[in-house]
């Protein structure tokens, strides 16, 4: 039995809306909404519930509603960073009908005269800025979902710092409504005035000459993270990354992470790619924060800890990296022993003892081994000459 129906409201409210979202309103007994949405409202004979907080608190406040007319209203399209995902996480979709409306990023590609699949959209709303980062590209169109004023003046701060200081910014209001307005300037000159908290930021980005350019393809430049050395080099991390094999919402473990450059070019290179990295050194944990958010990827989560001993308790991983720590005993036995069938590992080595290691569990266990040598163009006086890097063995192999 259908007995929920989720109605996608804009600013324009009632009259907005589609006859079976009127008609649903009208044969409801409860209706759900934060108190804004049930203003729009007034004339309802229904029992009106206010949203409540935080989101965990709306389970307890549907499910004694189950099986009655409920209607739950949400702001534009309830599917797209919307209520109705979280909803169906306790109530089952066949019980549910979602009537969306239109969404801040169809409204904000009217507005601005771009064609929404030419556009990249995402939300900082609730979550870091620092989202924004992985999104910057040379002529790039971003519509982006804000948390309020503070987001428009830290996402041109950060268009500022990689070299897009002449991106346009447009920042649409209250879309849909009696009080829509839009304003339009540069990452350079930010308006100072008091936004409206219903805002979309449209941005249009352009790149100076000396820009920073990070692609979402792996191997970017080794002197863009801080690090103290012991990172895998660019070449080597782009071959590693696919080896690894990155798919959208499959999660990683970077074990002995050192800058964390691998988990964080594992998740930039998938939207929805997520990964855990472990570093038992403190100095090389504040590196990988420091990385994270200067290149897109705040969820990257953290462990300051030594494996195995730090992976109890952990999700199991789609695929690992093991960068450092291989020479630990028992890291590869406890690893492998979490990573789920079919999933991916990789472990670089540069030491004989550590190639020594690969060997044995290359016998056991199967998958490839790759030894791979590097030479970058360097000074040798008045001459010039190419200076081979440490050789590097990698071992993948999937769990079958």
């Amino acid at each position: 039995m259908k007995w929920l129906t989720i109605v996608g409201m804009g600013e324009d409210g009632l009259e907005g809306l589609s006859p079976k979202a009127k008609l649903a309103l009208d044969g409801a007994q409860n209706i759900v909404g934060s108190k804004r949405l049930l203003s729009m409202i007034a004339g309802s004979n229904a029992v009106q519930h206010e949203w409540p907080q935080p989101f965990s608190a709306v389970v307890a406040k549907l499910k004694p509603l189950r099986g009655t007319p409920t209607v739950v209203l949400a702001t534009g399209d309830p599917m797209n960073y919307g209520a109705a995902r979280k909803i169906f996480e306790f109530i089952p979709v066949e019980e549910a009908t979602v009537l969306p409306g239109l969404s801040s990023f169809s409204l904000a590609a009217a507005r601005m005269g771009w064609s929404l699949p030419d556009c990249d959209t995402f939300t900082i709303h609730g979550r870091p800025a620092a989202n924004l980062e992985a999104f910057i590209q040379p002529d790039a169109k971003l519509i982006v979902l804000t948390e309020d004023g503070s987001s428009i003046v830290e996402c041109a701060r950060r268009l500022v710092a990689r070299g897009f200081g002449d991106s346009q910014m447009t920042v649409l209001e209250n879309m849909g409504g009696s009080a829509e307005n839009s304003f339009t300037f540069t990452a350079s000159v930010v308006h100072q005035r008091d936004w409206s908290p219903l805002n979309t930021l449209a941005i249009h980005c352009r790149a100076a000459r000396d820009a920073k350019l990070w692609p979402r393809v792996p191997g970017l430049p080794d002197d863009d993270f801080d690090h103290d050395g012991k990172i895998t080099k660019r070449e080597i991390r782009a071959v590693t990354i696919a080896a690894l094999m990155p798919a959208p919402d499959k999660f990683l473990w970077d074990v002995g992470a050192g800058s964390g450059a691998v988990a964080i070019e594992w998740m930039r290179s998938m939207r929805g790619a997520e990964a855990l990295a472990i570093e038992h050194d403190e100095q090389q944990c504040v590196f990988i924060a420091t990385n994270a958010d200067r290149f897109g990827t705040p969820r990257l989560k953290l462990i300051n800890g030594r494996a195995p001993e730090a992976l109890s308790g952990l999700p199991d991983p789609d695929s690992v990296f093991i960068g450092g720590g291989l020479s630990d005993e028992g890291v590869f036995q406890a690893v492998w022993s979490r990573l789920k069938t079919g999933g991916h590992l990789v472990a670089n080595v540069v030491t004989l003892e550590g190639q020594s290691k690969l060997y044995g569990l290359q016998e056991v266990h199967g998958g490839d081994l790759v030894s791979m040598d590097v030479s970058v163009l360097t000074q040798v006086g008045e001459m010039r000459a190419f200076r081979p890097r440490m050789n590097v063995v990698q071992w993948r192999v999937r769990k079958t």
